[in-house]
């Protein structure tokens, strides 16, 4: 679907895709990453569960599937055991072990979330969002905005994430010595809005803050201060000096 996305264009569709992409993008780095993975701040449950229903759009599984997969890699960095490690090769780190199992089982490190039983509920119907939000761009927008509202945006957020994974450990300079190859890389930061400062992230995982060195712009972290101001983000950790 999104490989035809190009050829039904329309301004409606790009404007579509300009705004659900942004979203899309960081809720994964705001919510799935820094919020449920590494709890680098507090938000109240509504809002939590509001961030998760916003997040399962990019279609990169539940909460419960995303946060295991991401707490393994933390424990195996980029050695036997890592689900996506660029050892393996770096097209497997970027997409193809998303076709396979994880060599651990992520419900294994996820038994926080386990015991939230509306979180539960979110996990099993993920995928309900997407197509709730596709059928109404379809009724009320057209097939043009459903094809970049919908397909277009998956596969770019996709590889928005993807780049971490691969690109961010393999490229790039390293502000710390870490025992993986986690690296700072300038424009997986912009793609990702910010987690590009991996290896700033993987030197202190829980701090809500990856870009920790002058002209590494996190922008993600500035989302996480305006809630604070607003009152929706709390207890936010920041990095060690």
């Amino acid at each position: 679907m999104a490989a035809i996305a190009p050829f039904y264009f329309s301004w409606s569709a790009l404007l579509v895709f300009l705004v659900l992409t942004p979203i899309s993008t960081l809720s994964v780095t705001l919510c799935y990453h820094r919020l449920l993975t590494h709890r680098s701040f507090d938000t109240p449950k509504w809002f939590e569960y509001l961030l998760t229903i916003v997040t399962t759009l990019s279609w990169q599984g539940g909460p419960m599937t995303w946060v295991g997969n991401h707490r393994i890699h933390h424990k195996y960095s980029d050695m036997e055991g890592d689900p996506h490690t660029p050892n393996d090769g770096f097209s497997w780190s970027h997409l193809w072990w998303m076709l396979f199992n994880s060599p651990d089982d992520p419900r294994k490190v996820t038994l926080d979330l386990q015991r939230d039983n509306v979180m539960v509920w979110i996990d099993k119907l993920f995928w309900l969002p997407q197509v709730v939000l596709g059928i109404v761009l379809y009724y009320t927008l057209g097939l043009e905005c459903l094809l970049w509202g919908v397909g277009l945006r998956t596969v770019c957020v996709f590889h928005f994430t993807w780049f971490v994974n691969s690109a961010a450990h393999t490229w790039g300079y390293r502000n710390f010595e870490t025992n993986d190859n986690s690296r700072n890389l300038w424009w997986v930061a912009i793609l990702s809005f910010g987690e590009g400062w991996h290896n700033n992230h993987h030197h202190q995982q829980s701090s809500a803050q990856h870009g920790m060195m002058p002209g590494e712009f996190d922008f993600t972290y500035q989302v996480i201060r305006f809630l604070e101001k607003v009152g929706l983000a709390s207890k936010v950790i920041q990095p060690r000096p």
